[in-house]
C-alpha cells in the first residue's frame, strides 16, 4: 500500500463500510418486494436486475474490506502495481488499475 493510500485508508474504509450497509439495506428491501403481489412497483425483470446489482455491490464492498484486512488493498490483482488513490476514491472496491481494467 502506498503512503498516499495509507493516509486515506480510514476514509476509504468508512466509505466501503457505508456502501456495504447501503447495498445490504437495498438488497433487503428488494427481496421484500419480491414477496409482494405488485413486486413493490417493479416488473419482475427489473427487480431481478436490481437485486443482482445490490448483491454485486455487497460482494464488491466485502471483498475490498477483506483486501484491506489482508494488506492487499490498493494493489492491482492483474499486474501487481498500486492502484492510484484517486481511482480508489472514485471506486473504492476497484480490484484493477485503469489499464488492466480496460484490457478486461
Amino acid at each position: 500500500m502506498t503512503h498516499a493510500l495509507n493516509d486515506r485508508t480510514d476514509t476509504l474504509r468508512e466509505l466501503l463500510d457505508r456502501q456495504f450497509n447501503e447495498y445490504t439495506d437495498q438488497l433487503t428491501e428488494l427481496t421484500l418486494h419480491t414477496r409482494q403481489p405488485d413486486h413493490g412497483g417493479h416488473d419482475p425483470d427489473t427487480l431481478r436486475r436490481l437485486i443482482e446489482a445490490a448483491r454485486q455491490g455487497v460482494a464488491d464492498s466485502a471483498q475490498a474490506l477483506k483486501r484491506m484486512s489482508e494488506g492487499t488493498y490498493g494493489v492491482c490483482e492483474r499486474c501487481g502495481q498500486d492502484i492510484p488513490t484517486a481511482r480508489l476514491e472514485i471506486r473504492p472496491s476497484a480490484r484493477f488499475c485503469v489499464p488492466c481494467q480496460q484490457r478486461r
